[in-house]
């Protein structure tokens, strides 16, 4: 069974690092593809990363994607992972603008749904000038609900 990258304890969901206005000072996302609520943990030692996302009911794909049963979908998981690792790429590296570059070994274990607090963590693997690969996952209720790979660029 997977593991969390780092222990989630010492994080304060309550007290975010940066919060909304923060996050958008630096990523571009904005109304329905901003998929970040507050910044919690940037580490440029060890390399960790952690934000959140309050999956909210009156969000765009609530209706569509599973009428009877709302499900987060997977692609919006990892695009709030590749909104933590630009973020990161952007503040402590200087990068004014990072796209995503690709996804590898990407893995759905839990479903997440409307009323959930997805906690995204992050350990930045291989950052070059022109390349950051970050492993991601998505955590709510302590249970890991996805993992993957993250690559970005800057753009």
């Amino acid at each position: 069974m997977a593991q969390p990258l780092f222990d989630i304890s010492e994080l304060d969901g309550d007290n975010p690092l940066v919060d909304i206005a923060g996050i958008e000072a630096v990523n571009p996302h904005r109304g329905h593809m901003r998929m970040l609520d507050g910044i919690l943990k940037v580490d440029p030692e060890t390399y960790e990363m952690a934000a959140f996302k309050d999956v909210r009911a009156d969000e765009f794909w609530v209706a569509g994607h599973f009428p009877e049963r709302a499900l987060f979908p997977g692609v919006l998981m990892v695009e709030a992972a590749a909104q933590l690792a630009s973020y990161v790429m952007m503040t402590v590296y200087g990068h004014q603008l990072v796209g995503f570059a690709g996804i590898d070994k990407v893995k759905f274990r839990a479903p997440v749904v409307p009323g959930d607090r997805l906690y995204i963590l992050g350990q930045q693997q291989d950052m070059r000038p022109r390349r950051c690969i970050s492993q991601m996952q998505g955590i709510v209720n302590g249970k890991i609900c996805f993992e993957a790979k993250v690559t970005g660029m800057p753009i």
